[in-house]
């Protein structure tokens, strides 16, 4: 297994180190024949934004319980594109907790995604490709039981983890839409917590820490926060499409990954944010009880945050 994990990430670095050292060399003359003013081609900008709701009752005869509920996002990206090299990256955080009644506060959502793709121009709008994607957690997860009932903890820092380096080529029509395709794949899925290793959690054997497979990848992207229409000018779109087949064990069953936010600015203060994740991996069981009898297997997981709060867009 450690073995496997050397290579993947050595594999890593040759895409990533390789370009970027001929890349220094390159430039390293012409960068004194340049103001600093005169440096063109990046892209950048972002969104920052809180979603708060509160529902408070007092002597309230049609009965319900008080809540409250706040949720963070936080996504960057920085996208260069001149001549004949492109260089996206992106960076994704969100998070969110529900407090409702006496109960205490339980998580609704956590997210880590950084992003990192760097190509060189073969053709027209067509790059060879590498890119390297991290994918994990803040804080502990749990499948919340009733009231008497002990939580069970289903997820932890760094349990889940994904790691992915894959060599292909990318096509970019334009600074908005991104198509990746890379017929050669390495994913790592790490899962730090020795309880749920244990158990075999996220399709690592029981009792080891972390599983390797190599396959095919696509990655889709569309971001775009400047729209020029009067109708548009004020929404921010992304949304991102991962797709990864193991060509060593059931080829077949393709892992999907696919995330939207759309964020719509009311006013310079007020926002409206929505958030989508639908997730398949069948080595991701789930259990759900039916008549009494609880199984586990394969499902869609899916999760949708909509909200009303502050935002800054940049």
């Amino acid at each position: 297994m450690r073995t496997k994990t050397f290579l993947l990430f050595a594999l890593a670095l040759c895409i990533f180190i390789s370009p970027a050292v001929s890349q220094v060399t390159d430039a390293e003359g012409k960068l004194k024949e340049q103001k600093a003013d005169s440096l063109s081609g990046w892209k950048t900008g972002g969104i920052a934004g809180v979603n708060v709701a509160q529902t408070a009752l007092v002597n309230w005869a049609a009965g319900g319980e008080g809540s409250f509920a706040v949720n963070g996002i936080f996504s960057l990206f920085a996208n260069y594109k001149k001549d004949k090299i492109s260089w996206d990256n992106s960076f994704d955080l969100g998070y969110g907790v529900l407090k409702q009644g006496d109960i205490d506060y339980k998580k609704t959502d956590d997210k880590i995604d950084i992003l990192s793709k760097f190509g060189r121009e073969a053709y027209k709008n067509l790059y060879y490709a590498g890119l390297l994607n991290f994918k994990s957690q803040m804080t502990r997860g749990y499948d919340y039981k009733p009231e008497g009932e002990e939580d069970v903890l289903i997820s932890n820092v760094f349990a889940p983890a994904y790691i992915i380096a894959a060599i292909g080529v990318d096509y970019k029509p334009n600074n908005y839409v991104s198509v990746f395709a890379a017929p050669l794949t390495g994913k790592v899925t790490i899962v730090n917590d020795e309880s749920l290793s244990a158990k075999g959690a996220f399709g690592v054997e029981p009792g080891e820490n972390s599983y390797s497979e190599f396959g095919g990848y696509v990655r889709i992207i569309f971001s775009k926060n400047d729209f020029k229409s009067e109708f548009m000018k004020n929404v921010s779109i992304t949304s991102k499409v991962d797709l990864f087949s193991n060509y060593l064990k059931d080829p077949q069953n393709i892992v999907v990954n696919w995330e939207n936010i759309i964020a719509l600015k009311i006013n310079k203060y007020i926002n409206v944010n929505l958030n989508t994740h639908l997730i398949y991996d069948d080595k991701v069981k789930i259990a759900k009880e039916v008549d009494g009898v609880v199984t586990a297997s394969p499902r869609i997981q899916f999760k949708e945050i909509f909200g009303v709060g502050v935002s800054f867009k940049f």
